[in-house]
C-alpha cells in the first residue's frame, strides 16, 4: 500500500449511537457491523481512499483529494440509509 504523497483529504466515520444499537439489536449487531464495513470499504475503495486503521465501527482513511473523499462519504452514506438498520442518520 502507497500512501498518497502532499495535500490528501482525512475521512473519519462513526457510527452515532452505537452502544446503543448495540443494545438494541442485540447478537445480531454483529452481522450488521459487518454488512456496514464491507459497504464503507467498497466506497473507499471505488473513489481511491486507503484505509489507515479501524477500531470498533469506527474508519480513518485517506484519499487524494477533498472531493473524492467526500463522494465516498455521501455514497456511503446513501447506500447504509437506504440498506442498513445500524448506518445513516435515521436514528
Amino acid at each position: 500500500m502507497e500512501l498518497p504523497a502532499g495535500t490528501v483529504s482525512l475521512l473519519f466515520t462513526d457510527i452515532e449511537g452505537s452502544t446503543r444499537l448495540l443494545g438494541e439489536f442485540g447478537d445480531a449487531y454483529a452481522d450488521l457491523l459487518a454488512a456496514h464495513r464491507r459497504s464503507l470499504r467498497a466506497s473507499f475503495e471505488r473513489h481511491g481512499g486507503i484505509e489507515l486503521d479501524m477500531w470498533g465501527d469506527a474508519f480513518f482513511v485517506v484519499f487524494t483529494s477533498a472531493s473524492s473523499a467526500l463522494a465516498s462519504a455521501k455514497e456511503a452514506q446513501a447506500e447504509l440509509e437506504s440498506a442498513s438498520p445500524i448506518g445513516g442518520s435515521r436514528r
